[in-house]
C-alpha cells in the first residue's frame, strides 16, 4: 500500500503540476507572449480560452484511456497518461511566441502558428489528465482494505495540493531571478517550470512501473479467462452510458462546485490579483499566497478523506457545497476591500472549502461504478464536472468583471454550487460498498435499476 500510495500521489502531483503551471503562465505571461496585438481584456480572455480547451479535452481522454484502462489494466494506461502529459508540457516550454522566439530560435516569433500550437498542446494536456485522475484513484481504491478506502484514496487527491505548491514555487523562483515584468521572464523565465517537468515525469515513471496491477482488475481478468464461453468484448464507454448514465450526470453536477472553486482560485484569482486595474498586488506576494493556500488545501483534503470513512462521502461533500454558496457571494466583496490580507483570506477560504469536497471524491467516484467500466465511468463523471466548473467560469468571469461587475461572478459561482447541492442530495452513500463484488457483470441491472 505504501508503494501504491506513493505511485498515485506522485503521479497526480506531476500531472497536475504540468496542468497548473499553464494556469499560472496564462495569467502572468501568455497574454503578452501569444496574444500581443490584443488589448489587455481581450488578451486575458483569449489566454483563459486556451486554458479552457483542456477541460473539453478531458472527457475525450476519460473515454479513450478509460477504454484501455478497463480492458488492458490501470497500470499500463497510467504510464501513457504520464508520458503524453510530460511531452506536451515540455513542448509548451519550447514553443516560440507570436512575435518572440525561444532560446535563440525564431527570434521574430512564428505568428498565428504560436497560439494554434499552444491550443493543440493544451488539448493534449487535458487529454492526458482526463485519463490520469480516474486511473490514479482506482489504483488506490481497488487496493485499499475495506473501511479505509477514503483514507487511501486521499493520496492521489493530495497531488493537486502538492502541484499547486510546486507550480507557485517554481514561478516564484523564476520571478525572483529575472522578475515577472521583465523581458527576461517573458522570453524564457516562464518556460523554465515547463521544461523542468521532464525531471518529475522520469521520477513518476520509475515509481509507477514498480507497482503491480490492482487485485480487483486482476480478479476480473481471471474470471473472464476462466469462463467456459468467452464473453464478447464490449466498449466500456457504451456500457457506462447505457447502465449508469444517471451516476455520470449526478457526479458531474455534484463536483461542479468543486472545480469552480479550485480553478477560479488557482488560475483566475492569480490574474485578478496582479492586474493593475483590479487588485494590483505584487506578483511575488500572489505566488507566496498560493503556496500558503496549498497547505490549507492539502490539510482539508486529508481530513475530509479520513472522515468520509466514518460519516460517509455524501455528508462530507454536502458540507463543502453548502458552505460554497454563501462563500462565493462574499468572495469578491472581500477581494474588493483591497490589500494583501484580503486576497490571502479569499484564496485560503476558496481552496479550504474545495478541499473538503475533494478528499472524499477520490473514493466516491470509483465506488459509484461497476468494475468492468469503472475507469471510464469515474473519468467521465469527474471530467463532466471539469467542463461545468473548471472551463466555463474563468471564461465568463473576465467579461463579467469588465462589464456589470465582479459581484456577478459570485452569483454565477453560487448558481453552480446550488446545482451541486441538489446533485449531492441525490447521491446514494457508497462508503460500505465492496469494490470486488461488482466484478460480476450480472450485478449491473440490480445496481442500476
Amino acid at each position: 500500500m505504501k508503494r501504491v500510495a506513493a505511485a498515485s500521489s506522485i503521479g497526480t502531483t506531476i500531472e497536475f503540476y504540468d496542468f497548473f503551471i499553464y494556469g499560472t503562465a496564462a495569467a502572468l505571461a501568455f497574454p503578452t507572449v501569444f496574444f500581443p496585438e490584443a488589448d489587455a481584456t481581450t488578451a486575458t480572455i483569449a489566454s483563459f480560452a486556451t486554458f479552457a480547451v483542456a477541460f473539453f479535452a478531458r472527457p475525450v481522454g476519460a473515454i479513450v484511456f478509460g477504454h484501455f484502462g478497463d480492458l488492458i489494466g490501470r497500470k499500463r494506461t497510467l504510464v501513457w497518461t504520464l508520458l503524453i502529459m510530460g511531452a506536451a508540457t515540455v513542448a509548451i516550454g519550447l514553443l516560440p511566441g507570436y512575435e518572440s522566439g525561444a532560446f535563440g530560435l525564431f527570434e521574430n516569433g512564428i505568428g498565428i502558428a504560436a497560439p494554434i500550437l499552444l491550443v493543440v498542446l493544451r488539448f493534449l494536456q487535458g487529454f492526458a489528465v482526463g485519463g490520469e485522475w480516474a486511473g490514479a484513484t482506482l489504483l488506490t481504491a481497488e487496493y485499499a482494505p475495506e473501511g479505509k478506502r477514503g483514507l487511501y484514496a486521499m493520496f492521489p487527491q493530495l497531488g493537486p495540493a502538492f502541484a499547486f505548491f510546486l507550480s507557485s514555487l517554481t514561478f516564484l523562483v523564476a520571478s525572483l531571478t529575472v522578475g515577472t515584468a521583465s523581458d527576461a521572464f517573458l522570453n524564457y523565465g516562464w518556460r523554465v517550470p515547463f521544461i523542468l517537468s521532464m525531471v518529475l515525469v522520469l521520477v513518476g515513471l520509475w515509481v509507477r512501473l514498480a507497482v503491480a496491477e490492482t487485485p480487483v482488475f486482476a480478479e476480473a481478468q481471471a474470471k473472464r479467462a476462466a469462463a467456459p464461453v468467452a464473453a464478447p468484448t464490449k466498449l466500456p464507454f457504451l456500457d457506462a452510458v447505457r447502465f449508469q448514465w444517471k451516476e455520470i450526470l449526478i457526479a458531474g453536477g455534484a463536483l461542479a462546485s468543486l472545480f469552480s472553486l479550485f480553478y477560479m482560485g488557482t488560475a483566475f484569482l492569480t490574474s485578478y490579483a496582479t492586474k493593475p486595474d483590479q487588485m494590483g498586488l505584487d506578483r511575488n506576494f500572489v505566488l507566496v499566497s498560493g503556496m500558503i493556500a496549498a497547505v490549507f488545501f492539502g490539510l482539508s483534503t486529508a481530513a475530509s478523506a479520513y472522515y468520509s470513512d466514518r460519516i460517509g462521502r455524501r455528508r462530507v461533500i454536502m458540507v463543502s457545497v453548502i458552505l460554497a454558496v454563501p462563500w462565493v457571494l462574499l468572495l469578491f466583496p472581500i477581494l474588493e476591500a483591497g490589500g494583501e490580507f484580503a486576497f490571502l483570506v479569499g484564496l485560503i477560504g476558496t481552496l479550504l472549502i474545495f478541499g473538503i469536497a475533494y478528499g472524499p471524491a477520490g473514493a466516491l467516484l470509483p465506488e459509484l461504478f461497476q468494475a468492468r467500466y469503472r475507469y471510464t465511468g469515474a473519468g467521465m463523471g469527474y471530467n463532466l464536472a471539469g467542463i461545468l466548473g473548471g472551463a466555463i467560469p474563468p471564461l465568463i468571469a473576465a467579461p463579467l468583471i469588465a462589464g456589470p461587475g465582479s459581484i456577478w461572478v459570485g452569483v454565477m459561482l453560487a448558481v453552480l454550487s446550488s446545482i451541486s447541492v441538489f446533485c449531492t442530495y441525490l447521491i446514494v452513500e457508497t462508503k460500505d460498498k465492496s469494490m470486488a463484488e461488482t466484478v460480476d457483470d450480472g450485478l449491473v441491472d440490480a445496481m442500476t435499476r
